[in-house]
């Protein structure tokens, strides 16, 4: 099961098992919608560069995942538009719900369809992760454009 063909069913089953390693005892299935959420996630920030966006909590193991995935995520990114950087950050009392919305609606306009379940805030704790962060507007990710080196 893939999100899109960017990528290869054993790399998605590669990142969906760095979710399992993390969250020890995670269904397979749950392991693999938080993959396919990250993945949508991290194309909807390539394609829309001028939006501060931010994944749930949920969300955020399955960037984690990718991101460890060092090769297919930067590709990932490349596929899409710009590469994005993730910011780590925690603060539930800052928590924003206006960018998970802005973040489900970028990803809806990338053409996927949103699992609802994973994008809740962080006190929600029916899909339990080991991420620990929360990306508040402080911390929101905003792609940055390759540097240019002298």
């Amino acid at each position: 099961m893939t999100t899109c063909s960017s990528l290869s069913a054993t790399e998605f089953d590669s990142v969906v098992a760095t979710v399992i390693d993390n969250n020890p005892g995670m269904a397979n299935e749950v392991a693999a919608r938080i993959v396919s959420e990250g993945v949508k996630f991290v194309i909807a920030g390539a394609r829309y560069p001028q939006l501060a966006l931010a994944p749930s909590r949920v969300v955020d193991e399955g960037w984690h995942a990718l991101i460890l995935h060092t090769q297919l995520y930067a590709r990932l990114c490349a596929e899409h538009g710009q590469f994005v950087h993730h910011s780590p950050g925690y603060d539930p009392t800052n928590y924003d719900p206006a960018i998970l919305g802005r973040t489900q609606d970028s990803i809806g306009h990338a053409g996927f369809a949103v699992d609802r379940e994973l994008w809740a805030g962080p006190s929600d704790d029916r899909v339990p992760v080991a991420a620990k962060c929360q990306h508040a507007p402080t911390c929101a990710i905003r792609p940055m454009p390759k540097p240019e080196w002298p």
